[in-house]
């Protein structure tokens, strides 16, 4: 079933949201709703946040470009994107490399803004799976980007409050029309 997406302004894309303390059918729904939103959407992820629900759940899909990483390892074995797309999971912690990079990120929550966003290059995430199972996922590229931004919207943050001064300025007048101010 198809969600409506959450736009820019409503209060629940700047909440912390709750762990997922119990993996039930509603959940596993959620996920599955989730999926086929982001899907239909054209999106690479979507977090439970932006489908107005405060709970620490994401999914990301990455599988339309193979050659987006340059390395993956699951669980510390190298492993191929198809093998874990897509990827639903709860109750994240990210750790990041040292090296940064600046790529072009865009938002389902906030149409027709895309902007530059400097961004640790790799991550270490540790991602509880709705099975019960934990993927420790170590990556870079597109896949390392959507983990931090799917991420960055469980603890209530947006893309565009990862932006350069000089970037927050460029995109203020459009935010604010978003607003309908």
């Amino acid at each position: 079933m198809l969600l409506p997406i959450v736009q820019y302004g409503d209060p629940v894309l700047r909440q912390q949201c709750r762990q997922v303390a119990e993996v039930d059918a509603a959940i596993r729904e959620l996920a599955q709703n989730m999926i086929e939103t982001m899907v239909d959407a054209n999106g690479v992820g979507l977090a439970a946040p932006q489908v107005g629900m405060d709970l620490q759940l994401a999914v990301i899909d990455v599988s339309h470009d193979p050659e987006c990483v340059s390395f993956l390892k699951v669980n510390g074995k190298h492993a191929e994107l198809a093998e874990i797309m897509p990827l639903i999971f709860i109750n994240p912690k990210l750790e990041f490399g040292q090296e940064k990079e600046i790529d072009f990120e865009g938002c389902l929550s906030i149409e027709g803004i895309r902007y530059e966003v400097r961004r640790p290059a790799a991550v270490k995430a540790t991602l509880e799976q709705l099975d019960g199972s934990t993927l420790v996922i170590e990556t870079d590229g597109l896949l390392s980007r959507a983990l931090q931004h799917e991420i960055d919207h469980l603890n209530g943050i947006l893309f565009v409050d990862r932006l350069s001064a000089v970037g927050k300025v460029s995109v203020k007048n459009r935010l604010k029309r978003l607003l309908g101010n």
